[in-house]
């Protein structure tokens, strides 16, 4: 049977030469841990590769590589598992999330890690010497993963983007070479991780800068959603103290226990906050939010900074139209729009996220990563959850038709958010200048591009 996608004959991939070649384990069909290892956080994915590799080490990552390179098959790289791009049907899946070491320096205050763990793993551990790196708002997800996309999470207005405490990776490039990339060896390779995605290789370690937080102040906010009480909100957040982030999610209340059951299905500001410290100054931050509306929930409190990530349900595998937007602006009339727009959902869960951004994050100049949209102000997500697979197009269409609306005209759009829409917007994704060097590293370190399997910068135009 050939794959309609690769175009090339499943069950080809040489199992027995590479149980051979690596020291990890080699997983197939009808393996015991098989299916977990192609389990992933989306739902709706269902791709069945011919193996699975957990490497034991980069060494066995770069014979992966070179073999997959020398015999032509697909290859695609998983972590945590929240990318939709982590699977493939009849080819190679390298799942890294066996890489799992940590040296942490309190000294230094900086941390070498394996791209397998995720953020919560790193955080839990990093918060035992009262030290912190910023990743997501997921604790599940996969540090390589959102590391090389950028990283827009909880402590971005205080610290920036991930990328920007990336002090140096080990990457495994197309050529089966591991490459220790810092801003003095392969500078360039070195720029286009830190935003370009996995288009130029497979990061097996991350040096991250740590910085001194033992307390944050933050937790869950739930407000009632009017179009004063939303724009309200991004208001207070571009005006707070850099030390406080926040996610604001629009949605329709799920029956959640503190919650009153009259008000279940009405529109509600889920949000989280975090503030970089304690005490009355970060009172002083939180008093605008919670003076928008009477809250119906105020769960927020001083904590570890782990703590800031929400428990996840277990089995919970969520299947959505997705896009996600940059604006530099969203006043009353986009909130009623918003509002207007969830009210006519038929989804299960209709949703928009908010995220304020700026402050550290917009320092940094545009040039100095690959993730170069620095200028933004507020990254917006816009998601229809639903069950049924005859439903697709329609929920599609509604977040193409909002988002398309939000966006006013002006491109923009986060790498680590983009979904089956990547091929169509991955040009939004960079500005041209930033899209052309993208491209020359990728003709340097990827000239076949073995490393399509993602929100793919190739190096070459496509024929026409």
């Amino acid at each position: 049977m050939v794959d309609t996608n690769t175009g090339i004959e499943r069950g080809t991939v040489p199992v027995a030469r590479l149980r051979a070649l690596v020291s990890g384990r080699v997983l197939v069909p009808g393996d015991a841990d098989y299916e977990e290892a192609r389990t992933v956080y989306l739902g709706g994915m269902d791709q069945r590769p011919a193996v699975i590799v957990q490497p034991a080490d980069a060494g066995d990552v770069a014979r992966v590589v070179a073999l997959a390179r020398e015999d032509e098959l697909p290859l695609a790289v998983k972590g945590g598992g929240h990318s939709m791009f982590c699977l493939n049907d009849g080819g190679i899946v390298l799942d890294t999330s066996s890489l799992r070491d940590l040296d942490i320096d309190p000294e230094t205050r900086t941390a070498w890690a394996g791209a397998g763990l995720n953020a919560g793993e790193y955080s839990k551990a990093a918060a035992e010497h009262g030290l912190v790196t910023g990743f997501g708002d997921t604790g599940s997800v996969g540090i390589g993963g959102i590391t090389v996309g950028g990283g827009i999470g909880y402590l971005v207005r205080k610290y920036g983007l991930t990328v920007d405490d990336l002090l140096a990776a080990e990457v495994v490039t197309a050529d089966g070479r591991l490459l220790q990339v810092d801003a003095e060896h392969e500078p360039d390779l070195f720029w286009a991780i830190r935003g370009g995605g996995g288009n130029f290789g497979v990061v097996t370690r991350l040096n991250f800068r740590l910085h001194e937080l033992g307390t944050v102040t933050g937790g869950l906010l739930l407000l009632p959603a009017t179009p004063e009480v939303v724009a309200g909100f991004v208001e207070a957040a571009e005006n707070a103290p850099e030390e406080l982030s926040t996610i604001a999610n629009v949605m329709p209340s799920p029956p959640m226990p503190f919650v009153p059951e009259e008000l279940h299905g009405t529109p509600i500001v889920l949000a989280i906050l975090v503030y970089a410290g304690e005490g009355e100054a970060a009172e002083a931050a939180l008093a605008p939010f919670r003076g928008l509306a009477a809250p119906i929930a105020d769960m927020i409190q001083a904590m570890p900074f782990p703590g800031v990530y929400p428990p996840e349900e277990e089995g919970f595998h969520p299947v959505a139209a997705a896009r996600s937007l940059f604006t530099d602006s969203f006043g009353v009339d986009d909130a009623k729009l918003v509002l207007e727009q969830i009210a006519s959902s038929s989804a299960a869960m209709p949703a928009v996220q908010l995220r304020v951004l700026g402050g550290a994050m917009a320092r940094v100049p545009a040039d100095a990563t690959a993730f170069a949209h620095r200028d933004r102000k507020i990254l917006i997500n816009v998601a229809a959850m639903y069950q049924e697979p005859e439903e697709a197009e329609l929920h599609t269409r509604w977040a193409d038709e909002l988002t398309a609306a939000l966006q006013k005209g002006v491109p923009g759009v986060y790498v680590n958010f983009l979904a089956e829409d990547s091929e169509a917007r991955i040009r939004e994704a960079y500005p041209a200048g930033t899209w052309e060097r993208l491209r020359a590293v990728k003709r340097a370190y990827d000239p076949t591009n073995l490393f399509r399997r993602n929100s793919n910068i190739p190096p070459a135009d496509e024929p026409r």
